[in-house]
């Protein structure tokens, strides 16, 4: 008698499928699928399938930023202490916990901004992660001290935008870094956190001399 053969339960795709299966295919890979059809069917999906989820490969490719940045967010919504942090500790808790992150998946991150050779093309990815990293900084750390520190001169927006600056300036520092446990990524965050709040504070000329010859040996190394 013939025994039947037990089903094999199919995968549940969902956006977090989608997006793990194309991490997987560009780290396996070392280049882009080439189209929607042809992901698709190496992955054994179909395509009704992958528009529900994401209209594009770049909404895809946002999609994944944003998910870097609600995976740090979780991080620091789960630390009781970090709400009476002061404006310092939480701007270097928020770069070191999104950098850990990172460098979970720094193999992904190095192909899609470096490794690709898109050039400025590249950024468009972090569109999505911008607006929601501002949001977080305007709420939840510049707000919350507009009242006791000289961040009261400065619209919160701004202030926000400056730290969005900030965290493209040590990506790009990051995205070089070959030091060890990458030790040198965590001189630049908290040299830079320093002065940008001492800047608003005070001994502003001291701390952006520190952060500047810094910057200057590791550019001669």
């Amino acid at each position: 008698m013939a025994i039947a053969k037990k089903a094999v339960p199919k995968k549940k795709i969902d956006d977090h499928l989608i997006i793990t299966l194309y991490m997987e295919q560009i780290l396996e890979d070392g280049k882009h699928p080439s189209t929607i059809y042809a992901f698709c069917k190496k992955n054994n999906i179909s395509e009704s399938d992958f528009y529900i989820f994401f209209g594009s490969f770049d909404s895809l490719k946002q999609e994944i930023w944003n998910r870097f940045l609600e995976n740090t967010i979780a991080t620091l919504e789960n630390d009781a202490a970090f709400a009476s942090y002061s404006v310092k500790n939480k701007l270097l808790t928020l770069y070191f916990t999104l950098f850990e992150v990172l460098t979970l998946n720094r193999s992904y991150v190095l192909y899609a901004l470096k490794d690709n050779k898109e050039g400025l093309k590249n950024m468009s990815q972090l569109k999505q992660m911008r607006n929601k990293f501002k949001a977080f900084v305007q709420n939840n750390i510049a707000k919350n001290d507009v009242q006791t520190s000289k961040l009261s001169k400065i619209s919160q927006p701004f202030y926000s935008e400056g730290s969005w600056i900030q965290f493209l300036f040590i990506l790009k520092f990051w995205l070089e870094d070959n030091s060890k446990g990458f030790e040198k990524t965590d001189i630049v965050i908290e040299k830079s956190v320093n002065t940008v709040v001492d800047l608003l504070d005070t001994k502003p000329f001291e701390n952006l001399i520190d952060l500047g010859k810094f910057l200057w040996n590791e550019r001669k190394m």
